[in-house]
């Protein structure tokens, strides 16, 4: 019997589990008591997903007194839905989707939050963490969401929102535990997790996790890494603490891009919009070819790609307690390296619908990235007369850098002095009888992994050669400064009214090294500083203590190179000599986010409902103007409701999730330059028209979202759980075929389009569930099924070329002891 047989029929056998078991009791992890009335109203959350002050000091209130979409994502939820790691966790978050790696940056989680890429938004503890990486969940303990502008919240950032990754550390109590998985596609997992009271003050805490599995459904592809993050408080009983830790991660995989789109503009039949989805299923090509393209199918090569990364972060924190404030200093730092070579598979020339193949681009990358950040925070409450106030205020200092190149073959310098990988990249079109017989392109229904692929000196050549990283010379290098002071302040107006306000000034100093040819002589460099002031401020009207009304208002700033290349750059620095007037031009991208909510602690505070509705606006968007430079005004619209519940609905049955509805709309995507053919004696030149993207639906984001986990105690020892996940109809990027001549006066003449090209994945529900056993008080076994009835769905849209394909049906056992 095969090991997915064998899983499936244990769902309805003798399974057992305890949900919390992985977990440090409630009690070790909650801080001492608020000091007034606020104490049970914070200490409520506990149950559902604690909001922990000290986790984030600039959260001045408990959430029910904060004017903002606030979601706290547990440990327990994590734990009972499977999830190994941070994109999986996110998924039981409605209204996050996640983007495809864009214009060849690195692989990584790129969450997108309220229409949003929130990538450069993702922070561990409070502390920024802006390397592009794939994160673990086996040494976290929670994970908050703050939805909105958040520039206030954490310096440069967007309007979508922050990610606040809450990292599990020494607790007052000893335990230990530690957990074996194993499933279909050889799904093996092992976690372990020691907290121990050493002595009085002293408390250690040693997380560790191995994860090795295929997956499901998908040919070829596999994942390993493995980690450990070491964590030691002295003081953790007094005023005065000093916490350091230590956090380091290892992966190596066969990357996995997915499906090629099947239509391009230029061959897509029909006229009006046309979809152009992911080539699944049964496909008909122009020349008559009729295949299945199954969900398996894997475009890459075993034998050239790639994916390798390497974290290490270590964290040293002091605090001191004075009364009712907390003086507390965070110094990190942070090394973050991956490599890769991943088979994109392209359709960029109209080859998948012409002729049935897929020519395999290589995206290469290596490089690292690492900062040095050092903030200080001093929180805590204080009384103004009758008025009280929770506050925060602090500063910070970080120093980043990223430097990166690519994979390359020596043996070949193009005309640019440019070194290139021979991939089929200098051929058009690029499936030529020679691309395919050298493997550069493979069949769109048959594609073997295993194909003899061999790196040539060039695309013409039949001289073998290695590959290599290439020069120092070509490394593109970033650098950033950031100097940041903050404060925020809770205000207790009278006794049904709260005002919530922060201020944030930042002094963004950014610089790139562009890579240069091989040839180049010297080397170039363009830097700029850019100053952001963002405010954010709300009210809350309370007409019962466990009710809020609120309205809130805050602002974001998205300054050039935010990202330093860790992502999708939307406002980059030049990075060439003829490219370097733009520099200038640029300002940083602003936004402002307007929202208006209710929220409730009911049942004795045991359940949490929350109910937003919010409009965000960008005006300033960097896009081409009508004279086809770079200028600011562009414009997005994105208005929403939110609706979450979380908590205990009886003694129990525990529920989390909610529904988001988004109405993304670009207002203004600027123009697009096309290209007009010279005619006698004129010259080629360019006719500029309004985007494509006008009035359409924001890339990368849900129309609808539901995400909802539930799951009941049936008796003393049996639970069972379940979840649906619905994601609607997500769009990566617009094409149409407008087109521009010019006659022998040279008057330009633009034919209007006769059909749009819309890129974009289906909508789809998935379906999960859980049974689980408590065998003794210890000793627990649980099964979890992802992707229960085996759907065929994808996960990320890409602008154009490929969307990512979600794993099949995945199922796992997992044993668990706890002492």
């Amino acid at each position: 019997m095969s090991s997915s047989s064998f899983i499936a029929l244990s769902c309805v056998g003798f399974i057992a589990s305890a949900p919390a078991l992985a977990e440090a009791p409630a009690t070790a992890v909650a801080d001492a008591p608020e000091a007034d009335s606020d104490a049970a109203r914070h200490n409520d959350v506990i149950v559902t997903g604690r909001d922990r002050r000290d986790a984030n000091p600039k959260f001045i209130a408990p959430p029910i007194d904060t004017p903002r979409s606030i979601m706290v994502l547990p440990a327990e939820t994590i734990q009972q839905t499977g999830s190994a790691s941070l994109a999986d966790a996110l998924r039981t978050i409605p209204g996050i989707t996640f983007g495809a790696a864009e214009g060849g940056n690195p692989v990584g989680d790129r969450p997108f939050i309220r229409g949003f890429d929130s990538q450069g938004s993702t922070y561990v503890d409070g502390v920024r963490d802006f390397a592009a990486q794939s994160r673990e969940v086996f040494a976290v303990d929670s994970i908050q969401i703050v939805r909105g502008s958040d520039t206030t919240l954490g310096g440069r950032g967007n309007a979508g929102g922050t990610i606040n990754i809450i990292s599990k550390t020494p607790q007052k109590e000893s335990f230990a535990s530690a957990a074996v998985s194993y499933g279909n596609a050889d799904y093996t997992r092992v976690t372990a997790d020691v907290n121990q009271r050493v002595s009085d003050l002293i408390a250690v805490r040693v997380e560790g996790m191995f994860h090795d599995q295929d997956v499901a459904g998908r040919d070829a592809i596999w994942q390993r890494r493995w980690g450990v993050a070491p964590s030691i408080t002295i003081g953790i009983d007094s005023p005065t603490r000093l916490t350091a830790s230590y956090y380091h991660m290892e992966s190596n995989e066969l990357p996995d891009a997915g499906i090629p789109y099947l239509y391009t503009i230029g061959n897509a039949p029909g006229t009006g919009t046309i979809q152009s989805q992911p080539a699944i299923g049964r496909i008909t090509t122009a020349t008559g070819q009729t295949g299945i393209v199954d969900r398996s199918t894997f475009y890459g090569l075993k034998d050239r790609d790639f994916r390798d990364t390497s974290i290490d972060q270590a964290t040293l924190r002091a605090e001191h307690d004075f009364g009712g404030i907390t003086l507390r200093n965070t110094s990190r730092f942070t090394h973050n390296w991956q490599s890769y070579i991943m088979t994109q598979p392209d359709d960029s020339q109209g080859n998948v619908y012409n002729s049935g193949q897929v020519w395999r681009r290589s995206n290469t990358r290596y490089g690292y990235a690492d900062s040095i950040v050092n903030q200080t925070d001093l929180y805590g409450k204080f009384r103004t007369g009758g008025i009280k106030h929770s506050f925060a205020i602090g500063a910070e200092f970080a120093w980043e850098k990223a430097r990166r190149g690519t994979y390359v073959t020596r043996g070949f310098v193009n005309a640019a002095g440019n070194e290139l990988l021979s991939n089929g990249s200098t051929i058009t079109p690029r499936c030529t009888a020679a691309a395919v017989s050298r493997y550069n392109c493979t069949s769109l229904f048959n594609p073997n992994p295993n194909d003899p692929w061999v790196n040539y000196a060039s695309d013409t050549s039949s001289t073998p050669a290695a590959i290599s990283r290439n020069l120092p010379i070509a490394e593109t290098q970033n650098d950033a400064n950031t100097i940041g002071l903050y404060g925020f302040d809770s205000i207790e107006l009278a006794e049904p009214l709260i005002l919530n306000i922060g201020l944030r000034y930042d002094r963004f100093h950014s610089r790139v090294r562009p890579g240069q040819p091989v040839a180049a002589t010297q080397v170039i460099q363009f830097e700029r500083t850019d100053e952001l002031f963002n405010w954010q401020a709300g009210l809350v009207f309370k007409p019962m203590r466990d009710v809020s009304l609120y309205a809130s208002y805050a602002t974001a700033a998205t300054p050039p190179n935010s990202l330093l290349g860790e992502g999708s750059e939307g406002n980059a620095l030049p990075t060439t000599i003829a490219t370097a007037d733009v520099l200038n031009a640029l300002k940083p991208e602003k936004t402002k986010s307007y929202e208006v909510g209710a929220k409730a602690a009911v049942f004795g505070g045991r359940l949490n409902l929350s109910l937003a509705a919010f409009q965000t606006d960008t005006d300033n968007a960097r896009v081409t103007g009508e004279n086809n430079t770079v200028q600011f005004i562009g414009k997005r619209r994105i208005r929403g409701i939110e609706l979450s519940v979380n908590g205990e609905i009886l003694p129990g049955w525990t529920v989390f999730g909610g529904y988001t509805h988004l109405d993304p709309k670009i207002i203004d995507g600027g123009f697009t330059a096309l290209t007009v053919a010279a005619v006698g004696t004129q010259k080629a030149t360019t006719a500029l028209v309004p985007s494509v993207s006008n009035g359409k639906q924001a890339p990368q984001t849900a129309r609808d979202s539901v995400s909802l986990w539930s799951n009941l105690a049936v008796t003393k020892r049996l639970q069972i759980g379940g979840g649906i996940f619905y994601v609607s109809r997500v769009y990566g990027g617009y094409a149409d075929n407008r087109a521009a001549t010019q006659d022998a006066t040279g008057k330009v003449t633009v034919t209007p389009a006769t059909k749009v090209l819309a890129r974009s994945v289906p909508g789809y529900t998935r379906f999960d569930a859980r049974i689980g056993y408590d065998i003794t008080e210890r000793v627990n076994l649980s099964v979890n099924v992802q992707n229960l009835t085996d759907k065929t769905y994808f996960t990320q849209a890409y602008a154009s070329h490929y969307a990512t394909i979600a794993p099949g049906r995945t199922a796992f056992a997992t044993l668990s002891v706890r002492y």
